[in-house]
This record gives C-alpha cells, structure tokens and sequence, in this order.
C-alpha cells in the first residue's frame, strides 16, 4: 500500500471524487502544510494555522497506478486558482500534492508540467510538498458527501465534479 496527500478544495468534495477510484482502500479527511499542531476546522477556516484541506489517500499500487490518480486530481479540480476552489476561498483551499516517497514527487512534477498544462491554459498554482504531519479532521468530516448528500453544498457543489469523474475515469471506478 501507498499513501499520497491532495489538497484541492474542500475536503468534502476531493473524498467524494477518489473514494469512488478503484484501488483506492481508505480516504480521511484532514489538514496539513501549516504551523499549528492539532488544529480544528474552525481554526483552519480562519486560514491562520498555514494547514490546508486535505485527503489521505491509501491506494494498492497494484490495482490503481499513481499516475491514474494525479490524472484524477489535475482533471477534477482547477489547479490554477490560488488559493481558491470555486467559491471556497483561502490557504486552507490550495490545490497540493504532498507526496511520501521521490518516485511521487518525480512523477508529480512531471504530471504537473505535462498532463496539466494540457488540460488547463492558464499557468499552474499547484503546491508539491513532502508530507509531513497529517491531522485527521473531525469525526463529522470523514465521509461527508456519503453521509449528507442533500446538505446545500453537497447537493450543488460535488455532483459535477462527479460526473466529470464518470465520464472521463469511467475505467478506474469501483
């Protein structure tokens, strides 16, 4: 098994992207790149911890490669807006890659300045950063999306990243 980080938003809604992957085991939700230890959300959405919105991604190699995943991450979300995911706005919402080993980071980069810049005209904002700490975030985020899909932002914010995962990953779903 691998582990690897994404920051791309709102947590809510990168869960409910690759929690759907095949090969994909376990998916937390949590925080990390910032300067406070065990931070709560509501610190975290004050944007003063430095800690950005993240995904714990345990995956079997075997089953699902590394590549497919960034290929999910660079297409399911706007790696170009700074500190911005649609109206989700601050640090704590930067689009971020912390990686666990070399073989992620060298294959980050690379995704980044090739399969990225194909999909996206404007330049790339994306941090790639070894992981360090990781925080779980609260009980109440972990499988958000699954356990409260008709909450308002749920309901309209994560269905067509969704779709967008259907129709162009129809192959890597469980």
């Amino acid at each position: 098994m691998e582990t690897i980080y994404f920051g791309a938003g709102c947590f809510w809604c990168v869960e409910a992207v690759f929690i759907r992957l095949k090969g994909v085991i376990t998916v937390t939700s949590g925080y990390m790149g910032g300067h406070v230890e065990n931070p709560a959300y509501r610190e975290v959405c004050n944007g003063t911890t430095g800690h950005a919105e993240v995904i714990q991604v345990v995956f079997d190699p075997e089953i699902i490669a590394f590549n497919d995943l960034l290929k999910v991450f660079w297409t399911t979300h706007d790696p170009t807006t700074l500190n911005r995911q649609g109206g989700d706005r601050g640090t704590q919402y930067r689009s971020a890659i912390f990686y666990t080993n070399e073989l992620q980071r060298l294959a980050s980069i690379d995704s980044r300045s090739t399969f990225a810049t194909e999909l996206w005209e404007d330049s790339i904002v994306t941090e790639i950063s070894v992981a360090d700490t990781f925080y779980n975030a609260e009980d109440y985020h972990q499988d958000y999306y699954m356990n409260n899909p008709d909450q308002g932002y749920c309901s309209v914010v994560i269905p067509p990243k969704i779709s967008k995962l259907k129709s162009k990953f129809s192959h890597l779903l469980k």
